[in-house]
């Protein structure tokens, strides 16, 4: 007679059903995500110091002081008299040396020198960061799935971005120039800011695992992402137009706010024929106030609407984007008023890539919100 079966039979029973696995996202290789990350705040910090001494270089008149483009030897700098010697008898040939400053001594030459150098250099170390760091990743296999083009991308705009500071260089060394075309250096500042862009997007999704992007892209806010991605548009161009004005030093000749030498619109601005739009101080100066006004009306409606966000984390991403365009906009008068004094005008640009970042960062906070605790009310 067969025993009794158990009325616990079913639960130790040999076919134990198998447990579910996760979901495509889940199951796909997560690479090496955070160290990824970090190669790119690297570069990210690379990046904003080259800017940073990119200013520099312009406002001290330094960027034609090194006559050739020469990437790999380019790296050592002049170790002797006869190296400095030569290096200031190319620099006297050019138009700057001669019109501009034919009575300059090797020592003056010097310190202009080394602030060129020193920005070359700085573009030489960030494209080795980046070959290094991708050929690492990439011969370990440690790319995370769908990154590689985003990082090859990366490199092939860093090589684009040293090929337009030479085509930005050689213009000043041409016929009778003394600093470089304005449109140049509006279309170098403008890729450094494009590069600066993209990696502080990519790093802000490395920050987050691939199934918490994907939950929080479905609640993400419509609304309010495409109000801050008008704002970094309108930031974008106002970026590019300081640079026009940084290129042809038109901060300094209308040292008045609001007002532009006591007129709402400069009235001596077509008193120099022949000169290009983009090339007219008092034109690029008051299209430049006159698109800060915008920038800064439509950042306002971007934050009022912002400030309602379901979201504590988008909220407060909102008010920091708010601050620092308030900020920014003061400092912009300041710089103004002083006539783009050294100190005011750097500070200035580093404004932009600090409020840059901010904009970027309310973006990605307003298509991947951050969830947070509704007994908190942090939601």
């Amino acid at each position: 007679m067969a025993g009794k079966r158990s009325i616990f039979e079913e639960v130790g029973a040999k076919d134990a059903p198998k447990a579910t696995g996760g979901g495509m996202i889940s199951t796909r290789p997560a690479g090496a995500r955070g160290a990824v990350r970090v190669w790119l705040m690297v570069i990210f910090a690379l990046v904003a110091v080259m800017i940073a001494v990119g200013g520099l270089t312009r406002l001290t008149e330094s960027g034609l002081s090194i006559t050739e483009w020469n990437p790999v030897m380019g790296a050592l700098p002049p170790l002797n008299d006869a190296d400095w010697t030569a290096e200031f008898t190319k620099y006297q040939a050019s138009p700057q040396g001669q019109i501009m400053n034919a009575s300059m001594t090797i020592d003056a030459f010097k310190q202009i020198f080394w602030w060129e150098w020193g920005h070359r250099e700085l573009g030489r170390v960030i494209g080795l960061v980046w070959a290094v760091g991708f050929g690492f990743f990439a011969l370990t296999r440690r790319v995370p799935a769908g990154w590689a083009p985003r990082l090859w991308g990366l490199g092939l705009l860093i090589g684009i971005q040293g090929a337009i500071g030479w085509w930005m260089v050689y213009s000043g060394l041409q016929g009778a120039m003394t600093s470089v075309a304005s449109y140049r250096l509006a279309v170098h500042l403008g890729g450094a800011f494009i590069i600066y862009g993209f990696i502080a997007w990519w790093v802000f999704l490395l920050g987050r695992s691939e199934t918490d992007l994907l939950t929080a892209r479905r609640s993400g806010e419509r609304k309010l992402y495409g109000l801050s991605t008008g704002v970094m548009h309108f930031l974008f161009l106002q970026i590019v137009l300081g640079a026009l004005v940084a290129g042809i030093d038109a901060g300094r000749n209308y040292p008045t706010w609001p007002d532009m030498n006591g007129s709402f619109f400069p009235s001596d601005a077509f008193d120099v024929p022949g000169v290009p739009l983009w090339a007219n101080p008092g034109v690029v100066q008051f299209v430049h106030r006159l698109s800060g006004y915008v920038l800064f009306a439509f950042g306002v409606v971007a934050w009022l609407r912002g400030r309602k966000s379901a979201y504590q984390a988008t909220r407060v991403a909102f008010h920091l984007m708010m601050g620092m365009l308030v900020l920014q906009v003061a400092l912009g008068i300041f710089t103004a008023l002083s006539a783009a004094q050294l100190h005011l005008a750097i500070t200035h640009q580093i404004g932009a890539v600090v409020l840059w970042v901010l904009v970027i960062r309310t973006r990605h906070l307003s298509a991947y919100p951050v969830q947070g605790s509704i007994r908190e009310g942090t939601a």
